[in-house]
């Protein structure tokens, strides 16, 4: 049976669904936009 930790660790990076551009997750975050895409500027 695999470990917890490397279950976690050999999942897939998350993607931005606009760009495509890889997401830097963080432990809170369940959005699926990267910060550029979702800037309040664009």
């Amino acid at each position: 049976m695999m470990s917890i930790v490397e279950f976690f660790r050999n999942l897939p990076k998350k993607h931005c669904s606009n760009c495509g551009n890889v997401i830097q997750e963080q432990a809170d975050c369940y959005g699926n936009i990267c910060d550029d895409c979702d800037h309040p500027a664009r």
